[in-house]
């Protein structure tokens, strides 16, 4: 048997296959090496007690206590009895129940002063924190059981587990795999890892897994989370080397074209970091390899602009501009925003159109026949320079006279597949736009999009006005609802406009739960939620935009100008509606988050977001930027139900509390983790992340970067590495290998 496939080898084989068929199942493992790579999230110390004080309602846990009494009782009548143990670690105490024939066992087994490992899920039973029919192995020294010999003197890994495969039962796996990990290929060649003192990749597992000391957890974790950000790294580095030796058509601009006559008509000049961004945009794309570059920045930073001059300046190179955006609305809002910036440079081959003018034409699913033959006629023969467009673009029947730039709106909405399909329409690859309006951290942006350079617009466009956020806590003081309405009165009585936010649209779809939500929280009374955060079988529905609208226009806004908007709407409603409400005929739009990315109505300065704590904290930073637009200051109220000791209530007042973008994602990231930066949801493939979390591990992640462009600046193929060839294979699988190539 070769190295790899020791760790290749299924668990079926190793464990049997009802252990297999759980971990599989529940956790995700499904070989050797899957195993090795399950890490305890935490160890016991046989001397010390875990602290039951800290136990989280509603979860599985494992404890490590002592067991402090224990007592029969008998009810109905004597005919039913229940053995009741009360666990205690000097912090707090923990209450164990077992009913009926199951409480012999555990009576003789758990006695007063004895110690044990505990698992369950813990619920709340008259006030007191419980675990019913926990299962459990006793670590008294007399207990005779073999989890004293080797749990004795040692730290205790806890594992993560699920329900059916217990801490301990994920222990004994790993016991039975342990011997493999002398046979993990090394993949640091050996001068790096000798050169920062880590110890060997089979000591690493073994310490990690049985570690003596927490100087073996110390020196196993360091090595671990080296491996991860290096392997990452040197996948990406390897990506941007491959792109640098693809050939692409060089767009330079050319003097006296359209950016010229555009700006010409721009009434303002740009920021400083504008320009800055387009030097950055204009150089790539006088290159004759492919640009990939993220323009991430503030909502209302300009960022449009700055794709827009890019656009214009690829037309002007003989090439075709197509942009990418996630929702009708959003393409539609674009198209309408940039032929009305262009103006008569827009209108090429029509009567009143400029001499050097372009189409700019629309493409989205849902137009007509006819519109979208000439649209496709028009970018086949390289009539209109720029498309803008939803996914339609991305269709077969799409074809483009010479597609040089793809500008990708929003790129965490688009899968891989997608953004690939675009840019393979090219004769040679386009150069390659991606915005994002929702800022990310450093360390995030090199590990998330590592393949692509990076430019950051931090500065807002003069005139645009301060937002200023408050939470509304409609449970605890309801008259702060009221006076949320009120305020949005007051704003549409100094001539201005509103959103109100929903999380849903209620025209159906979960129609059960809609009754439900008729009956709670009307606009002015708010709902009672049922019980702790997270559990959501004892929440109400979430609020939807067609109650809350019939409930508005009857009750605290009755008398405004108000519609609705939402996703399921036929397009040319959806047009009707954002047409209206940017022309001032409606006062306040009550809507999905449809609205969320691109709307632009400078006269909008108020938005309440209902149920505020359903929504992430990113995605919060983004429907408070559409506020605040023009030269009157803009006003965000967050409405929640949710206690205010709650972490729902701890996000939204680190929403109030800043409107930098990039604090708000580090929040975001750390109270969520990062799951799997090579993109989990968008390829289905397990998270690569096991120990890595990419906003404590920053300086891991820079000097691991620095590591990996030196190694492939060296060798790209890694002819001279093998281990490390191998390696990359295993742990970015021909899947993840995919989403990398695309990405």
């Amino acid at each position: 048997m070769d190295r790899v496939s020791a760790l290749d080898e299924s668990l079926t084989k190793t464990l049997g296959p009802a252990t297999a068929k759980v971990m599989a199942e529940q956790l995700d493992l499904h070989t050797v090496g899957d195993l090795l790579h399950h890490y305890p999230r935490r160890y016991e110390e046989r001397g010390r007690l875990t602290r039951l004080a800290d136990l989280p309602l509603e979860e599985d846990v494992t404890v490590v206590a002592q067991v402090a009494d224990s007592r029969v009782l008998k009810f109905n009548g004597g005919r039913g009895q229940r053995l009741e143990i009360t666990l205690t670690d000097g912090s707090g105490r923990l209450q164990l129940v077992f009913f009926g024939r199951g409480i012999h066992k555990p009576h003789k087994e758990l006695l007063p002063g004895s110690r044990g490992m505990f698992a369950g899920k813990v619920s709340m039973f008259n006030r007191k924190l419980q675990l019913a029919h926990p299962t459990y192995v006793p670590l008294g020294t007399d207990s005779g059981d073999e989890a004293v010999d080797d749990f004795a003197g040692k730290l205790i890994p806890i594992y993560p587990a699920c329900r059916g495969l217990e801490s301990w039962k994920i222990t004994k796996a790993v016991d039975a795999v342990l011997p493999r990990a002398a046979e993990a290929v090394d993949p640091l060649p050996p001068t790096l890892r000798a050169g920062r003192g880590f110890v060997t990749l089979p000591e690493a597992l073994l310490k990690i897994h049985r570690p003596h000391t927490q100087a073996d957890v110390a020196e196993a974790r360091d090595r671990l989370k080296w491996d991860e950000a290096f392997v990452l790294q040197v996948a990406l580095a390897r990506r941007r080397h491959a792109d640098s030796q693809l050939p692409a058509v060089a767009r330079r601009p050319v003097a006296g074209g359209l950016l010229d006559a555009f700006d010409a008509t721009l009434p303002f000049t740009l920021t400083e970091g504008q320009t800055k961004v387009t030097d950055e945009i204009f150089g790539d794309l006088a290159t004759e390899h492919p640009m990939h570059r993220l323009l991430q920045g503030e909502v209302g930073s300009g960022k449009t602009m700055v794709a827009l001059r890019a656009m214009l300046s690829v037309v002007d190179a003989g090439g075709q501009a197509a942009m990418l955006a996630p929702t009708e609305v959003l393409a539609q809002q674009h198209h309408r925003s940039i032929t009305e910036m262009m103006g008569e440079l827009a209108e090429g081959g029509m009567l009143g159109g400029a001499e050097n003018a372009t189409k700019v034409v629309l493409l989205t699913g849902s137009m007509g026949a006819a519109a979208r033959r000439h649209a496709l006629l028009d970018l086949a023969t390289g009539e209109a320079g720029m498309v803008i467009g939803t996914h339609a673009l991305i269709e077969d029947k799409v074809l483009f006279h010479d597609l040089g730039l793809v500008v990708v709106d929003e790129q965490h909405r688009f899968g891989v597949e997608q953004r690939d399909a675009l840019r393979s329409k090219g004769k040679q690859p386009p150069h390659l736009l991606v915005m994002t309006a929702t800022p990310i951290p450093r360390t995030v942006a090199m590990t998330v999009f590592g393949d692509l350079e990076t430019s950051v617009l931090d500065q807002l466009p003069a005139g645009r006005s301060p937002i200023a956020t408050h939470v509304v806590p409609a449970q605890d003081k309801p008259h702060f609802l009221a006076r949320a309405w009120e305020r949005v009165r007051e704003e549409v009585g100094k001539g201005h406009q509103a959103y109100v936010v929903c999380p849903r649209i209620g025209d159906g779809e979960d129609e059960p739960k809609k009754k439900a939500a008729a009956k709670t929280a009307t606009a002015g009374k708010p709902a009672k939620t049922g019980g702790a955060e997270g559990a959501d079988a004892d929440r109400r529905p979430p609020l939807a935009v067609l109650d809350i609208a019939k409930q508005l226009a009857a009750g605290p806004l009755a008398g405004l100008r108000v519609e609705v908007l939402h996703g399921r709407m036929q397009p040319d409603d959806k047009d009707d509606v954002m047409r209206r409400f940017a022309a001032g005929e409606v006062d306040v739009l009550i809507a999905t988050t449809v609205i969320e990315v691109g709307v632009n109505v400078p006269n909008a300065t108020a938005m309440v977001i209902m149920d505020a704590d359903r929504f992430g904290v990113s995605q919060l930073h983004q429907l408070r930027g559409r506020v605040g637009r023009g030269s009157a200051p803009g006003l965000c109220l967050l409405v929640s139900e949710m206690p205010e000791a709650s972490p729902a209530r701890a996000r939204l007042g680190a929403v109030a509390s800043t409107l930098d973008g990039f604090e708000l994602s580090r929040i975001d990231l750390e109270q969520r983790r990062e799951g799997d930066v090579l993109g989990q949801a968008q390829s289905g493939v397990r998270s690569s992340l096991r120990m890595l979390a990419v906003i404590e591990d920053e300086e891991i992640i820079a000097a691991a970067r620095e590591e990996a462009v030196t190694v492939v600046a060296e060798d790209p193929e890694l002819d001279g590495l093998p281990e490390l060839r191998t390696a990359l294979d295993a742990l970015l699988d021909a899947e993840r290998e995919r989403y990398l190539d695309k990405g």
